[in-house]
């Protein structure tokens, strides 16, 4: 499938995630720098994984024991065996595991030889191991592992950059929040040129970069897409 071909059926598929009826916003006003309705996403440095994240070589996490400060951590990096280190018990799995089936690992192995009933709780300060899709206007479009913090130029990067036929100011980043599909497009030539913010990408993110050819279609979907929405520069 061509990379135009691609970017319609993302489009396509956004589309059919949304609600009936149109924002009625003017696709004209969609800039880099603008924030439009309510719906205007707060943004921030931190981002919490889902339950279901599993825990991935090189993620940082925060292990807390009740009421045993020796055996508690702000910061326990993720080895890349996979593996954590722990006082007492030593190495231990973590790789695989959701936060809550980490907690009851440790829960298990202390309460075994070395504590009565102890309560663990294991957090994901940095989910280091994420997957992003880049498409649309890239040299190669495809799914892309990204360890640590990652922004937008660095993602597009990834795939080796815009093609020729890229429109770098209007560059996509799709969005799952809350159950709801949230757009921002940004750009990529202000951000080049120190004339805009960088924006974060998180994990499971889409980012389309918009072809001239396309970009009518692009601004389209947005403006008519009542849960599509700009979220505010990092």
């Amino acid at each position: 499938m061509n990379t135009a071909m691609r970017l319609i059926s993302l489009l396509f598929a956004v589309l059919a995630l949304s609600a009936c009826g149109s924002s009625g916003r003017d696709s004209g006003s969609v800039t880099a720098a603008t924030a439009v309705d309510s719906y205007a996403l707060p943004v921030g440095a931190e981002f919490t994984p889902p339950e279901d994240y599993r825990i991935g070589e090189t993620d940082v996490l925060k292990v807390s024991v009740f009421r045993v400060p020796e055996l508690s951590f702000d910061q326990l990096r993720v080895d890349s065996s996979g593996n954590i280190q722990m006082p007492l018990i030593g190495s231990v799995r973590a790789a695989g595991l959701t936060s809550s089936e980490l907690s009851a690992s440790l829960t298990r192995q202390l309460g075994e030889r070395y504590l009565r009933d102890p309560q663990v709780t294991v957090t994901i300060v940095e989910a280091a191991s994420q997957k992003i899709t880049v498409d649309g206007a890239v040299a190669q479009p495809g799914v892309y592992v990204m360890r640590g913090r990652t922004t937008l130029m660095q993602a597009v990067a990834m795939a080796r950059g815009p093609s020729r036929s890229a429109d770098l100011s209007s560059v996509a980043i799709f969005r799952t929040i809350d159950g709801q599909r949230m757009v921002a497009v940004f750009d990529l030539g202000q951000i080049r040129n120190g004339q805009a913010e960088d924006p974060v990408v998180l994990g499971e993110d889409v980012i389309v970069v918009d072809t001239s050819v396309l970009n009518s279609a692009l601004q389209a979907a947005i403006s008519a897409a009542p849960v599509l929405t700009l979220f505010r520069l990092f």
